[in-house]
């Protein structure tokens, strides 16, 4: 039986991960450690917290006592990363955080990875590491040996830790690896990222802020796809290599906001144009011909049926999202654990 530490598995990406790999392998043990900060939400796992298979700690992985103490007492054999803060905005507005948690957090993962003998160590990175491409060079696309070029603070601490993991591979041995995927979207999506923010605030009837002109484009992985292309790195990816995991579906920003307003029969007059990001980037595009080649991924969902899926999803998990748009979301931490 393998054990999985899986860090930030209340988060988007990271409890999408836990559900894929408790249903794939259901001998495995699944550790989870999340500090429940603002978009850490435990009701997101309260399926998994049934599953004697799954164990939660509310940890900080900045906290190496507190770290030392999980693998101590865990041995996990594999650790994937996703903890991170992770909103471009926020990140413009409060830099140290972001640096803390996806840098500072990243060491102390890796030094427990080395102290404990973790057989694999995967870091869960992102595109935006590469900057951004022309919109008028459709022909572009990021590979794994597009310079690193970030744009925002988010980035940057990415960025970082993505070049502290590879150091680690190169300096201590450790057995490591990194992905650097697209925009996700799907199942859990905190409602403060584009998709789900339209959908909430369409099925309320309220605006729809889309930054300039809504013509940056980004590429779009269903997050079910996201985790079985990680599946496939931690099984035989290989060590100290970095893969791209991209779905193939580029969409610019407005015409997602009008899809969605389409798919919810609301009229495009809720679209509200607002002032720019600072140094937003224009167009993000991936190559994933390498984890094709190497391991046999491919997305598997087209933007069609993902959209169709994901709106579906938001309409029937009411429960789940309004929660977390009035704040009481927190409390639920306290009533499965009370607040100490």
């Amino acid at each position: 039986m393998k054990k999985v530490l899986v860090t930030g598995g209340a988060g988007f990406i990271g409890s999408n991960f836990v559900y894929y790999w408790l249903e794939r392998y259901p001998e495995d043990r699944v550790i989870c450690v999340d500090a429940l900060t603002y978009a850490g939400n435990l009701s997101t796992l309260e399926k998994a917290l049934q599953n004697p298979q799954f164990r939660f700690y509310k940890t900080d992985i900045c906290d190496r006592e507190a770290i030392y103490e999980i693998f101590r007492k865990e041995m996990p054999d594999a650790v994937v990363n996703f903890a991170a803060e992770s909103h471009v905005d926020r990140s413009i507005d409060a830099p140290e955080i972001f640096l803390k948690t996806n840098v500072l957090g990243t060491q102390v993962l890796l030094d427990a990875s080395r102290a404990f003998g973790v057989k694999r160590y995967h870091q869960v990175s992102t595109d935006e590491v590469y900057g951004d491409l022309p919109l008028d060079r459709p022909d572009l696309f990021f590979t794994e040996s597009t310079p690193i070029h970030t744009s925002s603070p988010y980035s940057a601490s990415k960025a970082s830790a993505d070049l502290l993991v590879l150091a680690y591979h190169r300096t201590y041995g450790l057995p490591v690896t990194v992905s650097r995927c697209s925009n996700n979207y799907g199942p859990y999506h905190f409602p403060e990222k584009l998709i789900p923010l339209m959908i909430v605030n369409c099925l309320h009837d309220k605006p729809l802020p889309v930054y300039g002109e809504g013509l940056n484009v980004r590429d779009w992985l269903y997050v079910t796809d996201h985790c079985k292309a990680i599946d496939r790195i931690l099984c035989d990816g290989r060590v100290g290599e970095v893969y791209n995991v991209g779905g193939h579906n580029e969409m610019r920003n407005i015409d997602i906001v009008r899809l969605i307003c389409q798919k919810l029969s609301k009229p495009e007059s809720l679209i509200t144009y607002v002032a720019d990001r600072k140094g937003h980037d224009m167009r993000y595009a991936i190559d994933p011909a390498k984890i094709s080649e190497e391991l046999g991924w491919k997305p598997e969902t087209s933007f069609a049926e993902g959209i169709e899926k994901t709106v579906s999803w938001y309409l029937e998990n009411r429960s789940w999202w309004e929660p977390i748009i009035s704040g009481e979301y927190r409390s639920y931490y306290e009533k499965m654990y009370g607040k100490a």
